[in-house]
């Protein structure tokens, strides 16, 4: 029942949208290719391809990878990404939003509504333009493993090692006490 409902959805938003341009087979093709550079799953293009429109960003359910869905959203010009498994999403979303925010409004004072609307709607072209490619492991990544220090295997760090209780309870007893 929801695919009725988004195709809908989508046909009015990308009524709303200005027409592509006219592109060569080429360029086109060469648009769909970099979304799916670095994705571990990617479904097959078709040969003929048409403008890239728009990105659709939905989670990892069965029925948002139907054959009957992936094909009219790619002959629509919409490319489906889906969000990695256990992996933080929404965090890698707030980023995008942040980065957007922060190119449109910076020193900005808008006057009403249409002008925050208008300026984020230029910083999404722009960055639409020339998108720039969020990895998961990357630099940043291994940064700050290397200033943090897992805890139990539970996903949460520490700045500084934390001691581990010793092994043996006479151990133990003997690092508690104090010695003057």
């Amino acid at each position: 029942m929801l695919h009725p409902w988004l195709e809908a959805e989508l046909t009015a938003i990308l009524a709303a949208l200005p027409e592509p341009s006219v592109q060569p087979e080429a360029e086109c093709r060469a648009a769909w290719e970099r979304w799916q550079d670095g994705l571990t799953v990617r479904f097959t293009l078709p040969d003929r391809l048409p403008p890239l429109r728009m990105l659709l960003v939905l989670d990892n359910l069965t029925g948002h990878k139907t054959p009957t869905l992936v094909l009219w959203l790619v002959a629509h010009g919409v490319m489906p990404l889906y969000t990695p498994l256990s992996g933080s999403w929404l965090n890698m979303a707030e980023s995008i939003q942040r980065i957007l925010v922060r190119r449109a409004l910076t020193g900005e004072t808008p006057s009403s509504p249409d002008d925050i609307i208008d300026w984020l709607e230029a910083a999404a072209r722009g960055w639409n333009a020339d998108p720039t490619p969020f990895a998961w492991a990357g630099k940043r990544r291994l940064r700050r493993q290397r200033h943090h220090h897992t805890l139990g295997g539970s996903g949460a760090c520490a700045r500084r090692p934390v001691h581990r209780r010793p092994t043996t309870l006479d151990q133990w007893r003997r690092s508690c006490q104090v010695t003057h």
